[in-house]
């Protein structure tokens, strides 16, 4: 998927050490805006694309704070980063590498991985747009969490010098141990405890209890647990429960001719079937199609459409959840040279799977086609398959800088996969440089993303914007 080579040359070393001479290690420490730059007039082209009745949700979703707002801001950002000097290093990118998009999932060998868990964005460019959505990810979180500027800038300096160290460690191995090389949470966790003096553990006891019990929950959180909670038998049949609008079955779809969409979505699951390799579409073949429903997702991805599909096996102790959510242009595109898709499903699977160490077994695409009159691509995933998630708003200063250091070395992994790690390696050097121009830039980006938060709370009291506060 990647434009460029990524087998390391003779040369790699050489040319990642030239880069600085195109951008500086200091050089990222510096922000420039746009003269013309328009944050709202982004979102609001942005919006043109999505359910019109949904994009009022997305806005409210965006002002409950900053960080909230720089989640739905992929866009204004990437607009930002690709006015910035480019070093040139490409990789595949996240394209919306911030702290929330990371997280927990079970690999195929049923192993609670820690990986990035969103690509919606993903598009090849230089790698440090990533770093530098991460880093400003942390620092907007942990002042939205009342952290000082001390701890928030030392969890921003720990991702950020966590990429380097592992760039450099990636740099030193075979290509194929970069390619095998994961992040098992029993085994960091395990280490990270045992590593802990008595005095330490005693302080941390509560954090200590509180991640051990959400890793334990997160391998409940499968399909079944899932319909459970989103499903209910009715008349015989089990159906998917509306909450709208956040979640409305097919059949309540009053703008759509539900035995139309039906036969369409039969149509699309056997297309979607033709995206998986062989063996797993034996697998899929064991389930059929039972309900459909509309489902609001995210806060950057409100807007877009997204489906619930159950599918049921021969007894109700074989049910899967399967999501298929829309797949529009990344919002890196305009921005930096790359391939163009017919399919952005296919863009969005294509980037996982060159980006994750493991990726869902059901993950998939469908072709453009025509769903309710509109012509839309999807990609498909289970809904649930022992996700976890950090709650932000409930981490402590020491937590961050813990799961800051996690994300800089997935990052650094998924990005050592499709680049020339040797070349990224050399650019970055040893020295801390590059960490604390990238911390710099961080904190000035973060005070214009307040300005920008602000600047839409404005445009929704003029009018100018249309915002739904939910309870």
């Amino acid at each position: 998927m990647v434009d460029s080579t990524v087998v390391p040359l003779p040369d790699s070393k050489a040319a990642g050490k030239a880069a600085r001479a195109i951008v500086p290690l200091a050089a990222h420490a510096e922000f420039r805006l746009a003269e013309d730059r328009d944050p709202v007039g982004l979102l609001l082209r942005q919006a043109e694309t999505r359910v019109p009745e949904l994009v009022p949700v997305r806005h409210g979703r965006m002002l409950v704070s900053p960080f909230t707002f720089y989640r739905g801001a992929a866009l204004v950002m990437a607009s930002d980063l690709g006015a910035a000097p480019s070093t040139g290093l490409r990789v595949q990118l996240c394209g919306d590498a911030h702290l929330s998009n990371f997280g927990a999932y079970a690999s195929p060998e049923r192993n609670l991985v820690f990986d990035i868990n969103d690509f919606d964005e993903t598009y090849p460019g230089p790698f440090e747009w990533d770093v530098k959505r991460l880093a400003a990810s942390l620092t907007i979180a942990g002042q939205d969490n009342g952290f000082d500027a001390g701890d928030c800038r030392a969890a921003t300096l720990a991702a950020v010098e966590r990429y380097r160290l592992a760039m450099r460690e990636f740099a030193g191995q075979p290509i194929l141990d970069v390619w095998y090389a994961h992040l098992n949470v029993d085994d960091a966790w395990a280490e990270f405890t045992a590593a802990l003096s008595a005095s330490k553990r005693k302080k941390h006891k509560r954090t200590i209890r509180t991640v051990s019990a959400a890793v334990a929950k997160s391998r409940t959180r499968t399909s079944l647990q899932a319909i459970g909670k989103l499903t209910a038998v009715r008349d015989g049949r089990r159906r998917i429960v509306a909450d709208p609008p956040l979640v409305v079955p097919l059949e309540e779809l009053t703008t759509l001719d539900p035995a139309a969409v039906r036969h369409e979505l039969d149509d699309l699951v056997s297309a979607y079937r033709g995206t998986l390799p062989a063996d797993r579409r034996v697998l899929l073949d064991h389930f059929a199609l039972a309900d459909v429903a509309h489902k609001v997702v995210g806060v950057g991805s409100v807007g877009t459409r997204a489906w619930i599909l159950l599918f049921e096996g021969r007894d109700e102790t074989e049910a899967l959840v399967l999501q298929a959510k829309e797949a529009q242009e990344s919002v890196l595109a305009a921005y930096t040279d790359g391939p163009r898709y017919t399919n952005q499903g296919e863009r969005v699977v294509s980037g996982q799977r060159l980006m994750q160490a493991s990726s869902d077994i059901f993950l998939g695409w469908l072709q453009g086609t025509q769903v309710g009159g509109t012509r839309t691509d999807y990609y498909l995933r289970q809904l649930r398959d022992w996700k976890l998630s950090a709650e932000i708003g409930e981490v402590s200063p020491a937590s961050l800088l813990t799961y800051a250091r996690m994300c800089g070395w997935t990052l650094a992994r998924a990005h050592a996969r499709s680049g020339d790690r040797v070349a990224i390696a050399a650019y970055l050097g040893k020295s801390a440089t590059f960490e604390n121009a990238v911390a710099d830039f961080a904190d000035a980006y973060t005070r214009q993303n307040e300005r920008d938060h602000e600047a839409l709370r404005e445009a929704v009291a003029s009018g100018r914007v249309q915002a739904t506060t939910e309870a």
